[in-house]
């Protein structure tokens, strides 16, 4: 409604616009001394149709305007409302059929030009004066249609860099809600598996195994709680986030829930010298590295061995290796997004993202077998997963 009452005002405008122009340029009129008062009547009436007939030019505006440009040439009262549908069409239609439109405006100039006009005739004045007028109504329609058309480009701009904003957002909150609940999901799911296969196990370990599935239902729980919080705030803040030195935590947690957790942080300056951004990406690698651990480790104690090395200049190496089934059921579902959630986060942060099968490795080589040869065997392979992050000087 609001755009309807919009449109009627500039339709009323323009109506006002052509009729008062006529009326203040008619004493510029030249009229022939022999025109009859029954003619000026009939020219008078014929400007105030025209006049009328823009109420029609949204409409019909080409149509309009090619029946104005005609009478135009037997009544000076309908210039005015030319000037008002030539602009419609610059304004409105494409540029080819206002080229047409402007052609047919400017047809009878060269039989202007042909008659050879005096300089002193003031119909020669009169006759430039109107061409003069309809180049000006042109030009400022096309004027406005370039501006509108900018001012459309502009909006639908703003609207898909917001839409690229929400959607990114999603898939940043998406990915913090994969590596968070992940994480307390896994523990959650083994301690819950211990107490399923082992019920009359020691009281102690039951009550101990317990204490963690609870623990880490209700740290899930809260987690959950603070996203859901942050997609219903009207402004999306960024809560506390883990940095480098909150990995030696992590991994003090990994223990507790049973696993062998091997923590090798050899970082120039200590972890507090990294950046927030990198240290934050480091811990999501090893967050992410241990749930994986768990989820499709041999067993809930098997051995991970997680590496952090970096200098100022080198880079921020991580790595996770832990043994593992290549074909292996594990009782924890997964489908493998934590993994591209986390290649995604590493190249956002400058960074690539490796993982893969390979051979145990000691400080000297390959593990050797029971044999004391090279050990290829691929049930024995390890599962190895590498960061790089920068770490500029």
């Amino acid at each position: 409604m609001r755009r309807e009452t919009k449109d009627r005002a500039v339709d009323i405008a323009a109506f006002l616009f052509a009729a008062a122009f006529s009326v203040l340029t008619s004493d510029a009129v030249v009229i022939d001394p022999g025109t009859s008062e029954t003619a000026l009547l009939l020219d008078q009436t014929a400007g105030g149709v025209a006049c009328a007939a823009l109420f029609l030019r949204r409409r019909w505006p080409v149509q309009l305007t090619i029946v104005l440009l005609v009478a135009g040439k037997f009544s000076h009262f309908a210039t005015g409302a030319i000037l008002v549908a030539l602009f419609t069409v610059a304004a409105s239609r494409t540029p080819k059929v206002t080229g047409w439109v402007t052609a047919l405006a400017f047809a009878p100039v060269p039989l202007f030009l042909a008659g050879r006009p005096a300089a002193d005739d003031p119909a020669t004045a009169s006759s430039i004066t109107y061409f003069a007028l309809i180049a000006g109504a042109l030009g400022w329609g096309s004027y406005t249609r370039s501006r509108r058309q900018l001012v459309a480009s502009l909006h639908e701009r703003a609207e898909r860099a917001a839409d690229d904003a929400r959607r990114e957002a999603r898939e940043n909150i998406a990915r913090e809600m994969h590596d968070v609940l992940a994480h307390r999901l896994s523990l959650l799911s083994v301690h819950a598996g211990a107490l399923e296969f082992n019920p009359g196990g020691e009281p102690a370990q039951v009550a101990r195994a317990a204490g963690v599935v609870r623990q880490s239902a209700h740290e899930a729980l809260e987690d959950l709680r603070e996203i859901i919080g942050v997609l219903r705030a009207p402004e999306v803040t960024e809560g506390p986030q883990p940095v480098l030195a909150d990995v030696e935590w992590l991994a003090a947690e990994a223990r507790q829930a049973g696993a062998q957790v091997t923590l090798q942080l050899s970082v120039e300056g200590g972890p507090e010298a990294v950046a927030s951004t990198v240290g934050r990406t480091a811990y999501r690698v090893v967050q992410e590295g241990l749930t994986n651990a768990r989820k499709h480790g041999r067993s809930s104690g098997a051995p991970v061995t997680v590496r952090v090395r970096g200098a100022p200049g080198a880079g921020l190496t991580v790595t996770v290796l832990n043994p593992a089934e290549r074909e292996h059921d594990s009782p924890i579902p997964g489908a493998g997004q934590g993994l591209i959630g986390l290649a995604e986060r590493t190249t956002l942060a400058g960074g690539h993202l490796e993982h893969g099968w390979v051979l145990p490795q000691h400080d000297d080589g390959p593990a050797p077998n029971d044999k004391g040869g090279e050990n290829t065997d691929e049930r024995s392979s390890e599962f190895r997963l590498f960061a790089w992050l920068p770490w500029p000087e």
